[in-house]
């Protein structure tokens, strides 16, 4: 067995435990190399449910293992992404338990202007490519808010020039949130007044901003940078109120410009854009009124002239109304007669049919009517009983040539048709009669009506002399007797005396007579 290499019996070389090993190890780091700083490629970056979040950071020869504790993460400055070249800053230490040695990084910065610009353009995909640079997505700007709504630093010129630009332009409530405009703070404080902003009820105490500023003066790209973050830009999309990116001067550009309603290249020039001028605001209203009064003024002047010119193409209202005037007073004069000679028309037609219906002529007319009536009932009999006879005289033909059961069946059917048939018939002569009897009755009345019996009963008297009838004065002067009929007696005038004539008798009635209809 071969021996050289186990130490000799009874060396003094001291023996150590594991954990001294490490834990010397451990102090020896710590002591030599203490607070470093480390310039790397981000590799892997995990962070654990615990909070704690590791990363690597490599070159193109060796990795490093790095660690920031969960209570150190909010002052790291940035979160690192795999890929990003940085400057981490911490303390080297040892961990005894896996014989590993790692940096506990507590600041990191972005190694070199040109790694921030590489790291910006990869969040300007991923955002352009979510859709938050759209201009649809672009909200217009009130024109005259009531409550603006400025984010930035209390410290500094940028409140100051907003402020007095405000004041110059059109004095308005503002309400200011203060926050860090560099540093780690800067992201979450921004990112937190945008939403806390959002936040604010219509009609609270507290009164929610019409327009949202947020400003910062100019400055390094690391200065700025704070308005690159991811949570800002996200912040800025998500709002309600309009915003106006105002970060720093007009060659500088940040990721919160690209999500704004609107961008102004400097601070005081955000305020002219939240507010017009009110002179120049007066002045217009003032030009528009002098304008709408001149338009006004000019269109009645118009109109008037219109329509005097109508006015005097049109003829005088007297003259439109002499013509119909003289129509009226033409037909006015020619009423009375037109009326009095329609009377006297319509009085010599009425004389005419009540002298057609003298109680003679009726009487005439009347027997006329029964006489025609007397020679249908005595034709109707004969005629009834040779219908019968032809319809049995068939009906004896139609027994000879048929069965018997039958023909008495047909006999019996035509026997009821006939009875129907004379039914209908005796009928339609009563209806007949009837119709003719009330016919009478009717022309009766209307000679009742017509007669000069009915205006004898309203008061009148009939004068007769020699025979004829008496119109006039001078006619009843020149006859000698003159016989007055009223509507009881007839009364004879002779002279000074007078006597009631007898009335004259009724004609004695036929023995044959039936009596009137009426």
């Amino acid at each position: 067995m071969d021996l050289i290499d186990s130490p000799e019996p009874g060396s003094n070389t001291p023996e150590f435990t594991v954990s001294e090993v490490a834990g010397s190890v451990k102090k020896l780091i710590e002591a030599e190399l203490g607070w470093v700083r480390i310039k790397g490629e981000v590799g892997r970056v995990i962070i654990a449910r615990s909070g704690h979040m590791y990363f690597d950071l490599k070159d193109d020869r060796s990795v490093l293992s790095c660690m920031t504790w969960k209570g150190q993460v909010s002052g790291l400055g940035i979160v690192p992404e795999e890929g990003m070249e940085v400057i981490a800053e911490g303390k080297m230490t040892a961990s005894g338990f896996q014989s590993k040695f790692a940096l506990n990084a507590q600041r990191m910065t972005v190694a070199g202007e040109g790694a921030l610009m590489a790291l910006l353009e990869k969040r300007k995909k991923l955002l352009a490519g979510e859709g938050l640079f759209e201009e649809s997505l672009k909200q217009p700007l009130p024109y005259l808010p009531d409550v603006i709504g400025v984010i930035t630093s209390l410290q500094g010129a940028v409140i100051r020039d907003i402020l007095h630009r405000l004041r110059d332009r059109f004095p308005r409530k503002v309400l200011i949130w203060p926050v860090a405009v560099q540093g780690a703070a800067c992201a979450p404080e921004v990112a937190r007044a945008i939403k806390g902003f959002n936040a604010f009820s219509v009609g609270g105490s507290m009164p929610r901003p019409d327009l949202l500023i947020v400003a910062r003066g100019g400055g390094s790209v690391e200065d700025l940078w704070g308005f690159n973050e991811e949570i800002v830009a996200r912040a800025a999309a998500a709002s309600d109120i309009p915003l106006i990116s105002a970060v720093g001067h007009e060659t500088d550009t940040t990721l919160i410009d690209f999500v704004s309603d609107k961008r102004a290249p400097t601070p005081t020039a955000a305020a002219e854009l939240a507010v017009p001028v009110r002179h120049e605001l007066a002045a217009w209203v003032d030009q528009a009124e002098a304008r709408m009064s001149t338009a006004l003024s000019s269109g009645l002047t118009r109109r008037d002239q219109r329509l005097r010119d109508l006015a005097r193409a049109l003829p005088k209202a007297q003259s439109l109304t002499d013509v119909p005037q003289q129509r009226l007073d033409t037909v006015g004069d020619k009423l009375g007669p037109a009326l009095m000679a329609g009377v006297q028309r319509r009085s010599i037609k009425l004389a005419d049919v009540s002298g057609a219906l003298r109680p003679g002529t009726l009487q005439r007319m009347i027997a006329n009517d029964r006489k025609r009536l007397d020679v249908l009932s005595a034709r109707l009999g004969p005629a009834l009983g040779r219908s019968v006879t032809s319809k049995s005289d068939k009906l004896a033909v139609r027994i000879a040539r048929f069965d018997p059961k039958r023909l008495m069946k047909d006999v019996q059917t035509r026997h009821e048709t006939l009875e129907r048939a004379v039914a209908r018939m005796v009928d339609g002569g009563h209806r007949q009669i009837d119709a003719l009897t009330r016919k009478l009755e009717a022309m009766d009345r209307l000679r009742m009506t017509l007669g000069y019996k009915a205006t004898l009963d309203r008061g009148y008297a009939i004068v007769r002399g020699d025979g004829a009838i008496v119109t006039t004065a001078k006619a009843a002067s020149k006859a000698g007797v003159l016989e007055i009929e009223f509507a009881d007696k007839k009364m004879t005038v002779g002279g000074k005396s007078a006597k009631p004539s007898k009335p004259s008798p009724k004609p004695a009635a036929s023995p044959t007579d039936q009596g009137s209809l009426f």
